[in-house]
């Protein structure tokens, strides 16, 4: 036996680009549907993880996965606003830990997280320098953020400009770095967090500018009207881009506080009894809607893998074909061995000798492939990217 697999070895050495086209075509028909297996199986470990450690997540109606998407993977999109008074109703019942976010902003880039310190406590989120965020105009940086942008600790960040040419819209804040989270490998290492009153800051709600006195009497141009105590400025008046120490008294707000947005509210209850309750009474009465993110995630997987049953139908096609064509070309292979196999006969070598021949060199060229198939399903699960991620 070690004979014909001597022979075997040095006839797939001697065809080398005969034996690797038939390695890679192996190779690639056991790659695929081992790749698309593991690669969905961590992916729905890795969103399924992200999704149970959040309850329920309170949001305006609309699409349940955009909310669920945008709340926890802190994806691109839209989402209508929540007014900072339906989240303190959603306090006053006592029945969850109300986590209000804000994700309508970026910074260079990256998202930019507004939310409460009682978040960094449920994802277990800690500085691994500095320190969180506490006063307006305050972020502290994702470990990758950090790492990909080079900034750590005592650098100033922008937040980037939703409105390049309006002057009527509140500017790119120069916020100050506090702190660099520790990595967690999840979506909080790829994001920017501040403080609630920073994302109000970005939306113009909350302002700060010299005392109005002053700026009418230095800018009679920018002064549009004068009522008893009151002076009503043009929207060119420019507001200060940095809040420091000496100016962050004058940030204010003008209008109800109640109105001021949010993106969502992630909701901690006690136990599945008071969330149950809770979600029932929300999207019964309420303009929000509660979700579970668990059954989104869950509902978003059982769809992906619906395609995937699909999909698999297509592997074994290709599979088949593989086969197909494996066996045509061992068969045309022995015809134009004939020679070679009848000149081994002659030397002595058994039929079953010639069999065992052509046996050996499939064998060898499955295991090769499958070598291959295996190292490039590694490969794969090391260098694609986190679906997370990419959400």
């Amino acid at each position: 036996m070690r004979g014909v697999l001597y022979l075997s070895l040095r006839r797939l050495q001697h065809h080398r680009l005969q034996s690797a086209i038939a390695i890679a075509c192996l190779a690639l028909a056991c790659f695929l549907p081992v790749a698309s297996e593991r690669l969905i199986a961590s992916y729905d470990r890795d969103l399924g993880a992200r999704a149970a450690s959040t309850p329920l997540i309170a949001g305006a109606r609309g699409s349940r996965f955009d909310l669920v998407l945008a709340s926890l993977y802190f994806r691109g999109v839209e989402l209508d606003p929540v007014r900072f008074a339906e989240a303190e109703a959603l306090r006053e019942g006592g029945e969850a830990l109300v986590v209000p976010i804000s994700l309508r902003f970026r910074a260079r880039g990256r998202p930019l997280v507004a939310t409460t310190r009682e978040y960094f406590e449920r994802r277990g989120l800690h500085a691994r320098s500095g320190s969180l965020p506490l006063l307006v105009g305050e972020c502290v940086l994702g470990a990758r953020v950090a790492q990909e942008l080079g900034l750590g600790v005592g650098e100033s960040l922008f937040s980037d400009p939703r409105e390049h040419y309006d002057i009527a819209k509140a500017p790119a804040l120069k916020m100050r770095i506090v702190g660099v989270l520790a990595r967690r490998e999840s979506p909080d290492d790829d994001a920017v967090f501040v403080d609630l009153a920073t994302a109000w800051v970005l939306e113009g709600a909350l302002h700060g500018h010299g005392e109005a006195k002053q700026v009418a009497q230095e800018r009679s141009d920018l002064v549009l009207g004068r009522k008893d105590e009151h002076v009503v400025f043009s929207p060119a008046l420019i507001e200060w881009n940095e809040i420091t120490p000496e100016n962050a008294v004058s940030f204010h707000h003008h209008g109800d506080p109640g109105a001021l947005p949010l993106s969502a509210v992630l909701l901690f209850p006690e136990d599945e009894k008071s969330g149950t309750l809770l979600k029932t009474r929300v999207n019964a009465r309420s303009a929000l809607q509660i979700v579970r993110p668990s059954e989104v995630i869950g509902d978003l997987m059982a769809f992906v893998f619906r395609i995937k049953r699909f999909v698999d139908v297509l592997w074994a096609l290709l599979a088949g074909t593989t086969a197909l064509w494996l066996g045509l070309v061992l068969l045309l292979s022995t015809r134009l061995r004939a020679a070679e196999l009848e000149t081994l006969h002659r030397l002595g070598a058994s039929r079953g000798t010639a069999l065992r021949l052509i046996g050996a060199e499939l064998l060898l060229l499955l295991l090769i492939a499958a070598l291959l198939a295996f190292a490039l399903v590694a490969v794969a699960l090391a260098w694609l990217p986190d679906l997370v991620r990419v959400l």
